[in-house]
């Protein structure tokens, strides 16, 4: 389970990282985001969404079941202690817990990151027409009459005025972009924290396997030294 999710969470750093820069590599990523969102794709993501919500929500219930047994032993200082087996098992949990909401978050970051830079281009599309528009009425103000040019002028001042608000729309997208680039790429170095979380826990488990084994060695010569 932990290493597919690691497996989901690359994978939708790197969508993330590929819409960030303008490069061949997002050209594709887009494509391939305009397939997955058109037919039964939004059906089909929400279905995953929902199933990994389940999931995470089933994570915190073991972790708030493990918490509750060990408060409910209390030592001789009045104190709840955790097993070894249980340390494991809570970081386990907590771990696969963190994976799915980071890859949730990512998966959130990657749809705005495809709307904004659709939307992005559309206006770009629509001020390069009201440019070009903009300078044939121009020119033909420079040829028309005066009644012409009056009206001509009107269109011109209501251009300009489309222009600049769609000037603005550009500048709150790109700001809104940037934004959820640098939210990917915090998400993308808590996810090298958490690889480094679960190197750690493997190696805690393992050295937790050999002290098990170790004990269970030692008592089964101290039985064969007494039934000697």
């Amino acid at each position: 389970m932990i290493q597919l999710m690691f497996t989901v969470l690359t994978a939708e750093a790197a969508v993330a990282i590929a819409l960030l820069f303008k490069t061949p590599v997002r050209k594709l990523a887009m494509l391939g985001l305009d397939r997955l969102k058109r037919g039964r794709g939004p059906v089909m993501v929400r279905t995953v969404a929902a199933t990994v919500l389940v999931v995470l929500a089933s994570s915190v219930h073991s972790m708030n079941k493990i918490r509750g047994r060990a408060a409910g032993e209390l030592d001789g200082a009045g104190a709840g202690t955790l097993t070894p087996t249980d340390q494991v098992l809570l970081a386990r949990h907590l771990l696969e817990a963190s994976l799915m909401g980071y890859s949730l978050f990512l998966a959130l970051v990657i749809d705005r990151l495809h709307n904004y830079i659709r939307e992005v281009r559309g206006l770009k599309r629509n001020l390069e027409a009201a440019s070009k528009l903009n300078k044939t009425l121009d020119e033909a103000k420079l040829l028309g009459s005066s009644d012409e040019s009056k009206t001509y002028q009107k269109d011109i001042a209501s251009l300009n005025e489309e222009i600049k608000k769609m000037k603005r729309q550009l500048k709150e997208k790109a700001n809104e972009a940037k934004d959820a680039e640098a939210k990917a790429l915090a998400a993308q170095k808590q996810s090298e924290g958490l690889m480094i979380e679960y190197n750690h826990l493997v190696e805690d488990n393992k050295h937790l396997h050999d002290q098990l084994e170790s004990a269970d060695l030692t008592v089964s010569r101290s039985d064969g030294k007494k039934n000697t």
